[in-house]
């Protein structure tokens, strides 16, 4: 479902872009009082019922606060914020069956606090899409799963044609919040901001504990890690540290040196050379380990198209063929409802 975004919230939005692209270096210092602003929060409360989900620990469902009425409910979440009230409440954490019998967990934040961070979204978005590398595809307006799939096939087709097939090890689970504020930091100087960004990476995790009670951890504000998949939030944040890693690439020179370009679609990504995909693997390494990031070992692998064959976001790229799978992916990555996906395919040759 598309929702058109109020006239006055688009102004603000193109405000904010058209500063940040016009002023590289500015460190915005007057944001926390558009969360609480009556056309962003409701626009964000509609993007969030669009969105649908379960919900959170409290229990509160859309239906009921529809039922008891929008617009207090609204008021209430912005007095709260206007007042500094407000305060995040814990995770729901459910797990998502994966292929092979693996599971994955999902982050199920209350309403209150999926409001309030796509509150957040709608604001600081369209600051950091003026700093994002064209490289980077997921979670970004206008760009698409098949737009970085055609990218690839494009670098497959001048030649690129070894491919260093990168896998990491529970990427959100490990963003250090100590550098990933940071980032946020070189554009957001508001303090009430960044306090509110941080709760929100702190926030517990409540699960069934196999005995019919409830277990309540605080594992990411005690390990200083992770973002909460499944949150508003946790897309750009996500962007916003991988970010690094595509800058990092080309400012020590990789990208020229050994004639090797990535294309990122949120924690997933490629690197495609014309030789020297060794190389690249190793000082993608040498980058990821300064990040604190884990690469699978076991999954990274480097490929020569076309006598092997590499699978992205469930696609190979080397056939022209792609097929919407927008649902599924959508699950597998926590993006909004509007993103789309390719179909998965056999990479067998």
């Amino acid at each position: 479902m598309s929702l058109i975004t109020p006239e006055s919230v688009g102004q603000l939005q193109e405000a904010l872009r058209a500063k940040a692209k016009r002023e590289p270096v500015c460190r915005f210092h007057s944001l926390y009082d558009k969360l609480y602003r009556k056309d962003v929060l409701l626009h964000a409360g509609r993007c969030c019922r669009a969105n649908g989900g379960a919900p959170g620990v409290d229990g509160v469902t859309f239906e009921q606060i529809e039922r008891d009425g929008v617009n207090g409910w609204l008021e209430e979440l912005a007095k709260e914020l206007r007042e500094k009230t407000y305060r995040p409440q814990a995770v729901r954490r459910v797990w998502i069956p994966k292929p092979g019998g693996k599971q994955r967990p999902l982050g199920i934040p209350c309403i209150k606090d999926r409001v309030a961070q796509m509150a957040a979204v709608i604001v600081l978005e369209s600051i950091f899409e003026a700093d994002l590398p064209e490289e980077q595809y997921g979670y970004r307006r206008g760009r698409s799963a098949h737009d970085a799939i055609r990218t690839i096939h494009g670098l497959l087709n001048r030649g690129y044609r070894e491919v260093v097939d990168c896998d990491l090890s529970g990427y959100f689970d490990s963003i250090p919040h100590a550098q990933l504020m940071k980032s946020v930091a070189r554009r957001i100087s508001d303090g009430a901001m960044l306090a509110l960004i941080k709760a929100w990476l702190q926030m517990p995790v409540e699960e069934d504990d196999g005995r019919g009670g409830k277990r309540r951890t605080t594992v990411a504000k005690d390990i200083g890690k992770g973002t909460p998949q499944g949150a508003p939030i946790s897309p750009l944040l996500s962007n916003l540290y991988l970010r690094r890693f595509v800058l990092g690439w080309k400012k020590l020179g990789w990208e020229e040196k050994l004639q090797a370009r990535r294309v990122v679609y949120a924690d997933d990504f490629v690197i495609l050379c014309r030789r020297q995909g060794a190389e690249a693997q190793k000082q993608m390494q040498a980058i990821m380990n300064t990040l604190k990031l884990t690469v699978n070992e076991q999954k990274t692998r480097i490929c020569r198209v076309p006598e092997e064959s590499f699978d992205f976001l469930g696609a190979t790229p080397w056939d022209d063929a792609i097929r919407p799978r927008a649902a599924e992916l959508s699950s597998a990555h926590g993006l909004h409802a509007s993103e789309y996906a390719p179909s998965v395919r056999n990479s067998a040759r």
